[in-house]
């Protein structure tokens, strides 16, 4: 249950990932998920939500401050002004490695041609989401970095 304090000017948004807790923040204004149904705003006292998140960014603003978040995909729920989401990956703007999140890009790209040149079907779609995640990790760090 969330922290009574904590939401009594704000949200608790956590965020969970296979290899462990990747962000647990209160006194989140606002929360903005993005949605296989679209982007959802995410404030104190909103109504319960469960939506399956799609490879994108995740905006927290807090204290005047706006933060990014690449958010991969998962499960978001939000019930009693906490917003949990169960995600494949999840990194914040400061922790990205732009030239690996490049290289990744560049790899993804590179998988994408030879999947089409084969006509593998199977392998294009994974490379689409390899590509997907690592354009997704460029975007997030470069709002960081002011681009």
């Amino acid at each position: 249950m969330a922290d009574e304090t904590a939401t009594a000017t704000g949200i608790r948004v956590q965020i969970v990932t296979p290899v462990g807790e990747a962000y647990n923040e209160t006194g989140i204004e606002l929360a903005v998920v993005n949605t296989q149904g679209g982007q959802i705003g995410v404030m104190r006292k909103h109504v319960p939500v469960l939506a399956a998140l799609t490879i994108n960014e995740l905006i927290v603003k807090k204290d005047g401050q706006t933060d990014s978040l690449a958010v991969n995909g998962g499960v978001a729920e939000f019930s009693n002004d906490t917003l949990t989401i169960v995600a494949d990956s999840a990194e914040t703007s400061d922790v990205i490695d732009i030239t690996r999140a490049q290289s990744a890009k560049e790899r993804a790209e590179a998988r994408i041609a030879h999947a089409q040149d084969d006509h593998n079907d199977a392998e294009l779609a994974r490379g689409r989401v390899a590509l997907m995640r690592a354009v997704n990790r460029i975007h997030v760090a470069a709002i960081r970095q002011g681009k």
